[in-house]
């Protein structure tokens, strides 16, 4: 697997602030051959207190073996920088993000980051996206493709970027919100954020469950910042996109769309703005 763009050099933050408690929650289905050199590379970053949670959903391919080999890799004096959480079930990329941030939550993060393991969002970006959380006190910060400066592999053909593009377009505009990548998969989140949002009431299964909890956390007055990034298309195992998750994108925004409709105002939390 090549993490080329992970080569770039990343941000050097304030010695205090690269000891923040960061757990990088990734989700794996089938990412044996992924899994290593992304642990690699995220753990080399000059971040002190990062981790690294595996959600592996019982990968028929031995994913979750691998996780644990790296699990005993990367143990440092009794600390362990990988931890993983083994489910029974594939139920779903919503589900095992729920499940992973809680446990990342439970166990201490002050700061909860979405990642894949196919290599598709750039490492180096990650120290990035902490200093800016910490810099202005943002409760998400999106690692978008589509602000200023954000890109997408050349690999990506027309009709892929068209449907990227259009899927940002519907989900916005039906939802009402200026966020240019409300549909992305690279976030990092505040505790305060998470606890905000209550995942365990978050109803999407599958990849609508990151425009679900960016919609809920700008419902819910948080402070929402997109950095631009250079997304990678993936160069090991498949797609997790199917029929299902596609009629999911487009009934969850509507569905989101029509509960506010029925809904009281918002209650602001005072905590950011919108």
């Amino acid at each position: 697997m090549s993490l080329q763009h992970t080569s770039a050099v990343s941000t050097q933050l304030p010695a205090e602030w690269s000891r923040t408690a960061l757990t990088v929650v990734m989700p794996t289905y089938n990412e044996a051959a992924s899994l290593p050199p992304m642990a690699e590379a995220l753990l080399a970053l000059p971040l002190e207190g990062l981790r690294l949670l595996v959600v592996d959903d019982n990968s028929p391919d031995g994913t979750g073996q691998v996780a644990e080999q790296l699990a005993e890799k990367y143990e440092e004096s009794g600390r362990h920088r990988v931890s993983v959480l083994h489910r029974t079930a594939k139920e779903g990329l919503g589900r095992a993000y729920a499940a992973g941030m809680t446990r990342a939550m439970a166990e201490g993060a002050a700061y909860v980051l979405q990642m894949d393991a196919d290599g598709s969002h750039p490492v180096a970006k990650v120290p990035e996206m902490l200093g800016v959380a910490l810099a202005t006190g943002a409760d998400v910060v999106v690692g978008s493709r589509y602000v200023p400066g954000g890109t997408l592999s050349a690999s990506w053909g027309l009709h892929r970027r068209l449907l990227s593009r259009c899927a940002n377009v519907y989900a916005g505009t039906i939802l009402g919100t200026r966020l240019r990548d409300i549909t992305g998969g690279f976030n990092l989140w505040s505790a305060a954020a998470l606890r905000e949002l209550d995942l365990d009431t978050v109803d999407s299964a599958g990849y609508s469950f990151q425009v679900e909890t960016k919609y809920r956390a700008l419902r819910a007055g948080c402070t929402v910042v997109e950095v631009p990034i250079h997304f990678e298309d993936r160069t090991v195992g498949e797609s997790k996109m199917n029929l299902a998750v596609q009629l999911e994108s487009i009934a969850v925004p509507l569905r989101l769309r029509a509960r506010r409709l029925r809904a009281k105002p918002a209650r602001t939390t005072g905590r950011g703005r919108r």
